[in-house]
């Protein structure tokens, strides 16, 4: 989703052309895994971040343009960490280069991020805007869900009018959680409230399967330690209300598919897998496309001369189903590989706070994806998927239930029995102890004192509201400020106070 949709390619808008070219790209990458012709190498890792801007006085501020120019030098999208639109004018997308963890390679990342942050917030300074990494936008109210509210890049206003053309009428975004939102919008707008931070991880085709069920298995861990999102429309919600906005705010399902059970393009899946080709499959089975666009490649040629395909239709389609865990075909430097994408994880804190939930993600599903018995045959997908949506209700203070312990405190789980096996399977990918135990422990005091960015923010507002005496807006805008300039002086969110 990060290419931008050119005139050109809006020429060769071709449904019937698009069905065929995506089946074409299935048989390739068919091909590719049957040939053994997808890299092996050693694990690659990659990050995304999504960040919101806000006007000083906390609201957010529709400046994606302004702020990508000061930090663009030639107005191409390969400049600084290829930042550049996400769906909504106050939300920029940052891609850090791919990398190996051995040694000090979460540190790295750590560095990285914090200069690239600071290199954003000086752009952002110059456009008379701040920066902010949070998961959903807690000043974003109903009155700005508007049109505007969407980046102006093409791609965005494409893939809006798409979604809102296969669901035939308005959207509307029904949560219930400490308090409620009821709301209808004639545009994907609400969904730009949010804003993730996405690890990539590259994996030999025959284990991707082994990869995926891992992390699927532990996602309601990592929502539950990383909550960052209580706030929509000016209401308290869940934890992690992001997991319940996106599969509101991209539903393209008309009331009769929904009432029929027909599958939210927000999914998180309904059965372990036993290969890559297995969730293309389902993309192809379940999902129209909403970014129908062909490419001039002819992937069975290129695969007859002994090349590589990009397979851009698949790509485009893949971008467009919005799993919590996602496969990805794509080729570096001549060479096709698949990976996952974890995309679980709530945007900020800190740069520390990422790599901490990095850290764990990274340490977990090399443990687990290892392990001589996998996790998916020792309990449910329904109760993986459970455990997903406690987490996103209740964050930290969520109940998990786990083989061999039954229905277990995550902050028990995580201290007891999963931060041990996340440090082996760090250790495994070569990381050096010293970044072990930092970004581990990190973890590690989030669960011992009940604190990540989602009960700090709840706590902030609450003493805004009954100490200083604010309405709810103007608290949820104070609370957002304190975050924002706490979050540029780097310390983890459980060192916080309130």
């Amino acid at each position: 989703m990060g290419d931008e949709v050119t005139g050109s390619a809006l020429k060769h808008w071709d449904h019937p052309a698009y069905s065929a070219r995506l089946q074409a790209g299935r048989a390739a990458l068919a091909q590719l895994l049957s040939e053994e012709r997808l890299d092996r190498g050693r694990p690659m890792t990659g990050l995304e971040l999504e960040l919101d801007l806000l006007e000083p006085d906390g609201s957010p501020a529709f400046a994606n343009d302004a702020v990508l120019e000061h930090l663009h030098t030639s107005g191409e999208e390969d400049a600084l960490y290829g930042a550049q639109h996400e769906l909504g004018a106050f939300n920029i997308e940052l891609n850090l280069p791919p990398r190996l963890l051995d040694g000090a390679g979460l540190s790295w990342y750590e560095s990285d991020l914090a200069a690239v942050l600071a290199e954003v917030r000086e752009a952002a300074g110059k456009a008379e805007v701040l920066i902010c990494p949070i998961g959903t936008m807690p000043t974003l109210f109903t009155d700005h869900m508007g049109v505007d509210a969407l980046s102006r890049a093409r791609r965005y206003r494409i893939l809006n009018d798409e979604i809102m053309s296969q669901r035939g009428e308005d959207l509307r975004i029904d949560i219930r959680g400490a308090e409620s939102v009821d709301f209808t919008s004639s545009t994907i707008a609400p969904e730009s409230a949010n804003t993730s931070v996405q690890f990539h991880l590259q994996v030999a085709p025959e284990d991707f399967a082994r990869y995926w069920n891992a992390a699927q298995a532990f996602a309601g861990v990592q929502v539950a330690t990383a909550a960052n999102s209580p706030y929509l429309f000016g209401r308290q919600l869940w934890a992690e209300t992001r997991v319940i906005l996106f599969e509101q705010g991209t539903d393209t399902r008309r009331a009769n598919q929904r009432a029929a059970g027909a599958k939210p393009r927000a999914w998180f899946g309904e059965r372990w897998i036993g290969g890559v080709l297995d969730l293309f499959d389902e993309n192809y089975r379940h999902f129209a496309p909403l970014l129908p666009l062909c490419d001039e490649e002819d992937p069975e040629a290129v695969m007859a001369g002994g090349g590589v395909p990009h397979l851009q239709e698949l790509r485009y389609h893949n971008g467009t189903v919005y799993r919590w865990n996602r496969p990805v075909y794509d080729v570096h430097r001549g060479r096709p590989h698949v990976r996952v994408e974890n995309r679980v994880v709530a945007a900020g804190p800190t740069a520390v706070d990422i790599c901490a939930n990095m850290a764990l993600f990274y340490g977990l599903v090399a443990h687990f994806a290892d392990a001589e018995v996998p996790l998916s045959e020792r309990f449910s997908f329904a109760d993986a998927a459970a455990n997903f949506r406690a987490a996103a209700r209740h964050g930290i203070n969520a109940d998990q239930v786990w083989p061999g312990l039954g229905l277990v405190p995550v902050r028990r789980l995580v201290l007891e029995e999963l931060l041990p096996k996340a440090a082996e399977g760090l250790a495994s990918l070569g990381v050096g102890g010293r970044d072990v135990d930092r970004y581990l422990g990190v973890v590690e005091a989030r669960c011992r004192r009940g604190v990540n960015g989602a009960t700090w923010q709840v706590a902030r507002v609450q003493v805004a509201e009954h100490r200083q005496r604010l309405e709810r807006r103007d608290a949820l805008r104070a609370m957002v400020l304190d975050y924002a300039a706490r979050a540029a002086d780097g310390r983890p969110v459980h060192e916080w106070d309130v």
